[in-house]
């Protein structure tokens, strides 16, 4: 089956980690299809013929042999590893791929679960725990703290430019006031990282996939309210 674009993306459109690989996507100029599952569809047997976890993102590779891909982590290395022959969002050098990846595993290991636990206690747990809510509103915060210690001395987290390594964490800290207070102050309380997050999201391949969430949220509310 030819397909009209290069990648295929299942995704979700209020979900951090497939926006993660809309940016790389936007900023490298690669064509893609997002596929936005809900749910009630993450393990559709539509999806989990592709991804067996039954979570997003998946991405499939037509340039590729239909490659698929699962877990953002991954997907990003892949990405980079693949069609940023420029290095415009990588870095060339051993010693610097070390400490990007060393980067991207904390998005995905710390920040990422972290972070979605709060969200989960704070929104969506069917009953309030307050020992869960604080546990996760303080690591939260002691995550954001370990980037705030090292963006206090550089602009970025390697390579001295915007590399995947800060791309990942855009998604989880556009939501801080879900994820953390509602009336958490993201440019007080962590002001490099602040600074950092606001140069991260000016790029145009950032902040195209920001606008594009924020119009699809936009109709989802207009239909849920019709």
């Amino acid at each position: 089956m030819s397909h009209t674009k290069e990648f295929t993306l299942y995704t979700h459109i209020g979900a951090p980690n497939g926006w993660k690989v809309a940016f790389v996507l936007n900023i490298l100029g690669r064509t893609y299809e997002s596929i936005y599952l809900d749910g009630n569809t993450f393990k559709s047997p539509e999806h989990v013929k592709y991804n067996p976890n039954g979570r997003i993102p998946t991405l499939i590779d037509h340039n590729n042999g239909d490659l698929v891909l699962w877990e953002s982590g991954a997907i990003l290395l892949y990405l980079i590893d693949t069609y940023d022959t420029e290095h415009t969002i990588s870095v060339a050098s051993p010693r610097e791929k070390a400490v990007l990846t060393q980067w991207l595993f904390y998005q995905t290991t710390g920040q990422g679960p972290y972070f979605g636990q709060s969200t989960w206690f704070r929104h969506v747990h069917h009953e309030k725990i307050p020992s869960a809510i604080v546990r996760y509103q303080n690591e939260a915060r002691r995550i954001l703290g370990v980037l705030e210690s090292v963006l206090s001395k550089q602009d970025y987290l390697v390579g001295g430019k915007v590399t995947i390594a800060d791309i990942a964490f855009v998604p989880y800290n556009n939501v801080l006031q879900r994820v953390i207070d509602d009336d958490f102050d993201f440019k007080k309380e962590f002001p490099n990282t602040y600074i950092w997050h606001t140069k991260v999201t000016a790029v145009d391949g950032v902040r195209k996939g920001l606008e594009e969430r924020l119009r699809l949220l936009a109709e989802d509310e207009k239909k849920a309210r019709a």
